[in-house]
């Protein structure tokens, strides 16, 4: 798990990694609603698609520093983003999260790893 922020602001504080081949296949599918503070960070990922999901999703694209590339609002399911070439991570959080936090192209989000 890991928690992001932008400044002192948390983003989300119960994100979970995908870092395999297999976790960032299943992704969030079978998920039915993420609550305030949930997500999924997937790492390498360039590209995301929605198909199978039921819910809409906040789809932002980090490079390795955490700066946000390109973001995607409410992506509806059965989509398919663009490929973003210096991307090097993607967060998927519910859907609001860009407008409530006010999140923008260029900013900066902190990832902090939770070591157990």
């Amino acid at each position: 798990m890991v928690t992001v922020k932008k400044d002192e602001e948390i983003i989300g504080n119960r994100i979970k990694v995908a870092n395999t081949f297999f976790t960032r296949l299943v992704g969030l599918l079978g998920k039915k609603t993420l609550q305030e503070g949930e997500g999924l960070l997937l790492i390498p990922c360039r590209q995301i698609h929605t198909y199978l999901m039921s819910m809409p999703l906040d789809v932002l694209f980090l490079n390795k520093k955490g700066e946000i590339l390109d973001l995607y609002p409410e992506m509806a399911p059965g989509r398919l983003s663009s490929l973003v070439k210096e991307g090097y991570q993607v967060l998927e959080l519910p859907s609001g999260t860009i407008r409530l936090k006010k999140l923008k192209k260029g900013d900066c989000l902190e990832i902090i790893w939770e070591y157990y």
